[in-house]
């Protein structure tokens, strides 16, 4: 199993030596060997090095056979991960943890993960059966090549953990928040801000994180600002709900500012705007944690476990939430210019998908999503282009209805973005339900949703004085009706 190059030094060792400037790095150089029998040790070093990885070395005849895992040591007999066998260590590192000097081999910082002694049922060339007895490792596992390069492996788990784990979850709907007026009593509800961003649920296991969007789009490369969430977390699986806000430049939740992220999947485009419009995942709730489900547990009892895990980042922040008088902090979010308030019973389960009213929203000024059922040609400046979108919602049986048109709000990237993206849905017949709408318009097929502010929306669902904010890509427009405060 040990490398025997024969350079610098030659021996198992020869590889090791040969990568390191040990006047520059804390690692040990290897000249001392082990003292007394025993119990063979292991350790599992989390090295946070250029990418996050975990580092299992096992003590084998003098030395400490290695492997690099990416995505940490499995705890779940249905999956088998990566394992790239490197070179052999000298035995005081299962000891080793420090910071490796920039631009030495492995640059980053070293710590122990768990040790302690293990047990060896097979040892062959390409297939390792043993069993772990450390701190957080117990159980059998199996080591074996996969691959036809010397440093393709596999790391297995063999028996069942000790603890039963719940599934991993995949593809949660976020929970909703229903438009509401103040509870008559505000006692047993969490207040946080309203953010006005786009919706996501991180799926956080080790070495790994997947955005994913309300209507279950992986928009993971859109935000790669947020991926180092997962380094931060270390090998612990996670599951977190939150919004992705760009905040302008007196601090607050700008949707107009992540209009210029929503859209964008060019790689380059990306990098840019990432310096130029930064985002920041804002974790409001923990649905899943290390193998526990917590969905039926109180939102209080989620919220606690959330802010024991520290997250906190240049790109993600977890805000603290209150139980003071909603309507105080209202108003004082009104003073901050923002978009309202969110309550939420503090004895409530999470219920993904569903707006059952354990979650209420309380806004500041009149804002939701319509459907753009076509368009009018501008004047003036903006003769030959786009001036006003018409909107609709739909009813219980699927009917669109018109609610008015909006002709302010746009930018000049907008409004050609907005044509770009209409004219291919363009339409003869009218899409509103008894033909409503101004009759020389462009009608198209509704399938673009508008975030649109608005000072009123009449008894009849009309919006009065509208100003457009962005398009959505995290609502269906099957889900687009008209909203009204409940209570």
């Amino acid at each position: 199993m040990a490398a025997n190059t024969g350079k610098k030094g030659g021996g198992k060792l020869g590889e090791y030596e040969r990568k390191r400037d040990f006047d520059t790095t804390p690692e040990p150089s290897g000249k001392k060997r082990r003292q007394g029998k025993g119990m063979p040790r292991f350790v599992v070093q989390e090295h946070s090095a250029r990418r996050l990885h975990w580092d299992l070395r096992l003590e084998r005849e003098g030395v400490a056979v290695s492997w690099a895992v990416p995505n940490g040591i499995p705890n779940d007999p249905s999956e088998n991960r990566k394992a790239v066998h490197t070179e052999d260590h000298p035995l005081e590192y299962l000891d080793f943890e420090g910071e490796i000097p920039a631009g030495e081999y492995g640059a980053g910082t070293m710590r122990i993960w768990d040790r302690g002694t293990y047990e060896v049922e097979k040892w062959e060339k390409g297939k390792i059966v043993f069993s772990f007895s450390g701190e957080r490792l117990s159980g059998r596992y199996a080591l074996f090549r996969a691959g036809a390069g010397a440093k393709d492996w596999m790391i297995h788990r063999i028996d069942p953990p000790s603890e039963a784990r719940d599934p991993f979850p995949e593809s949660v709907v976020p929970m909703l928040a229903k438009l509401s007026k103040l509870p008559a009593s505000d006692d047993d509800w969490g207040v946080e801000v309203k953010w006005d961003g786009v919706r996501a649920i991180a799926y956080c296991r080790p070495g790994r994180l997947e955005l994913q969007s309300r209507n279950l789009n992986d928009v993971t490369a859109q935000y790669p600002e947020v991926r180092g969430l997962s380094r931060q977390l270390g090998a612990r699986d996670a599951v977190l709900d939150g919004e992705l806000v760009a905040f302008d430049e007196e601090g607050r939740p700008s949707f107009e500012r992540l209009q210029q992220r929503i859209h964008q999947t060019s790689e380059s485009v990306v990098r840019r705007r990432m310096k130029s419009h930064p985002v920041t995942y804002v974790i409001f709730d923990l649905l899943y944690l290390e193998g526990h489900n917590l969905i039926d547990e109180p939102y209080n009892r989620r919220r606690e476990l959330l802010e024991d895990l520290g997250l906190a980042g240049e790109s993600w922040q977890v805000p603290r939430y209150s139980t003071g008088p909603a309507k105080e902090l209202l108003e004082a979010s009104a003073e901050q210019k923002l978009e309202g308030i969110v309550l939420k019973r503090l004895d409530s389960r999470y219920a993904p998908g569903k707006r059952n009213g354990s979650w209420l929203k309380v806004k500041n000024i009149g804002r939701q999503e319509f459907v753009i059922g076509g368009w009018q040609e501008g004047e003036g400046r903006r003769r030959n282009s786009l001036g006003s979108i018409l909107l609709g919602y739909f009813d219980e049986h699927g009917a669109l209805h018109y609610a008015g048109k909006v002709g302010t709000g746009f930018s000049d990237r907008d409004l050609d973005e907005l044509l770009r993206r209409l004219r291919p849905l363009a339409r003869k017949p009218n899409p509103f339900a008894g033909r409503r709408g101004p009759r020389q318009a462009h009608f198209v097929e509704p399938e673009l949703v508008a975030e649109i502010e608005f000072r009123e929306l009449t008894a009849e669902g009309m919006v009065r004085h509208g100003s457009f904010k962005g398009l959505r890509e995290d609502k269906p427009t099957a889900e687009v009706g008209v909203k009204r405060p409940a209570g």
